[in-house]
């Protein structure tokens, strides 16, 4: 076959099933049905393979992109999932909620006369045929004797376990919650990524030997320098996320009905409190809920609230639509399902029943002025536009902050805003302690935050003197205390000889 063109290639992207609005609003089954083998297939032959693929250093954790699509084009769907999983333990996460059209499908160059390649949805096809089929690709390890102690089991410090554990190295996950995946699982709803798949990709960590422990909360039962010094690990790595909720300092958030996303997400997609009583989490939204905030946890928690029986749902954004930094599959979605959207709008009170309880919210009408710091064009109130309409229940989804426990318990060295400041290579001020994710760089995505758990882990193998494939041509040191017996130190493959 000679070499494919834009021409050549199919014009139109593999669309992808849905369950219809009108059914899905009343479960919480998976939303995007996924590809079938036909779909797959057929939208693998409108990647280019490019000769300089700008999609692989524009995914955080470089994938072979070109290289696993040309797989699945010939049918070699296992040698897909093995090129996958040299740089994912998590396809079929990634696949779903990794925002690709700001990454690899971004700079996709058949994007520039159609649409691009449907990168997370190929992904997303091999990690579910892969969960289907029960392949493993566990490779074999040899144990180097090093402990590692990871905080936090999502996607940053999942992603640094694993490599870790590649490398030879006995790694015990410590999460605080009672189940495993960090934001992955209390985070995100099912109806976008199933707790199946979830527990599915949970498990190819364990297979690597990794222990995760729950109920466990660093920086109350022991802090970080306890781990290094009376629990003997080697190294630490700290991936305790940002969930901290923000609020906007307004009249009435203290009333009853005012909740942030996370409290409401993690009700309801780690307590059960959708099937109240048979899990003894109440929810009680109301009947009208105003959802401020428009990234994707808004999205989730607008569309979380309509299932759990609100019968009007509202965002409550102060920009437009086109600044929204939500997916646009997600706003999409959201519209379909019935989602009320009040844009250029801005709440400034929060109004009581006279009994503590949430009545109304009074808000402003805005219009748009010159771009700030952002980039995004600032919002600006309209003189006399004041208004109120009447709700139950007020939820904030306008990001979050640093989690402040291990701050509060270690000496470890924050930044202004009590994220944990890391040099380049994501060392802590501590020896030893690496941190990554959103604990390091704020709210961020999936993938971003599993690139900073590979870079932090590569650092770990440096530190403890692990031999990493992908440096073992390094230039030689140099100097007269760089070898020992024409071995390098670095490495410390050597035994210390004492002579008589």
């Amino acid at each position: 076959m000679g070499k494919k063109t834009i021409r050549s290639i199919p014009q139109e992207r593999t669309s992808i099933p849905t369950q219809d609005p009108a059914v899905r609003v009343g479960n919480f089954d998976e939303v995007t049905l996924g590809y079938r083998e036909v779909d797959a297939l057929n939208e693998s032959e409108r990647c280019l393979v490019c000769p300089n693929p700008e999609c692989v250093p524009a995914c955080p954790v470089n994938i072979d992109i070109p290289g696993f699509i040309t797989r699945i084009a010939a049918k070699d769907f296992r040698g897909a999932y093995d090129i996958l999983t040299d740089s994912t333990l998590l396809p079929a996460i990634c696949g779903r909620v990794c925002p690709q059209e700001d990454q690899c499908e971004g700079v996709c160059p058949v994007g520039d006369k159609l649409k691009p390649v449907a990168i997370g949805r190929l992904e997303r096809w091999v990690g579910d045929t892969a969960i289907h089929e029960h392949w493993d690709n566990t490779p074999y390890i040899e144990p180097n004797g090093l402990r590692v102690g990871i905080i936090g089991s999502g996607p940053a410090g999942m992603a640094c376990a694993a490599d870790m554990a590649k490398a030879g190295c006995d790694v015990t996950i410590y999460e605080a919650l009672h189940k495993a995946g960090g934001v992955l699982r209390y985070g995100i709803t099912e109806f976008r990524l199933p707790n199946g798949v979830l527990d599915a990709e949970l498990e190819n960590l364990t297979r690597l030997g990794v222990r995760i422990e729950c109920n466990m909360l660093a920086g109350r039962l022991f802090t970080v320098e306890q781990m290094l010094d009376e629990l003997g690990f080697d190294a630490v790595f700290i991936g305790t996320g940002a969930g901290y909720p923000s609020f906007m300092g307004i009249g009435g958030e203290s009333l009853n009905g005012v909740l942030s996303a996370n409290e409401l997400l993690t009700r309801c997609n780690l307590m059960g409190a959708t099937e109240f009583p048979k899990y003894d989490t109440p929810l009680g939204l109301g009947k009208r809920v105003a959802v401020i905030g428009s990234g994707n946890t808004a999205m989730d928690a607008l569309r979380v609230s309509l299932r759990a029986g609100a019968e009007q749902v509202y965002c409550i954004y102060r920009r437009t639509r086109e600044e929204s930094p939500a997916r646009e599959e997600e706003i999409e979605h959201a519209e379909e399902e019935g989602i009320q959207f009040e844009w250029l709008t801005l709440p400034v009170e929060i109004l009581d029943d006279g009994e503590n309880n949430v009545r109304a919210m009074r808000c402003v009408r805005m219009e748009l002025g010159e771009p700030d710091d952002s980039g995004r064009r600032r919002p600006i109130p309209i003189e006399g536009s004041d208004f109120e309409f009447a709700i139950d229940t007020v939820v904030y989804a306008i990001g979050t902050n640093a989690n402040p426990i291990i701050g509060q318990t270690s000496k470890i060295e924050l930044n202004k805003w009590g994220y944990i400041q890391t040099d380049e290579h994501f060392a802590t001020s501590m020896a030893g302690v690496y941190a990554g994710g959103d604990i390091v760089t704020g709210a961020a995505t999936v993938i971003l935050a599993m690139g900073t758990g590979r870079e932090a882990a590569r650092s770990m193998k440096a530190y403890l003197g692990i031999r990493d494939s992908e440096t073992v041509y390094q230039a030689p040191q140099t100097g007269s205390d760089s070898k020992l017996f024409g071995i390098g130190l670095e490495e410390r493959t050597f035994t210390r000889v004492r002579l008589g």
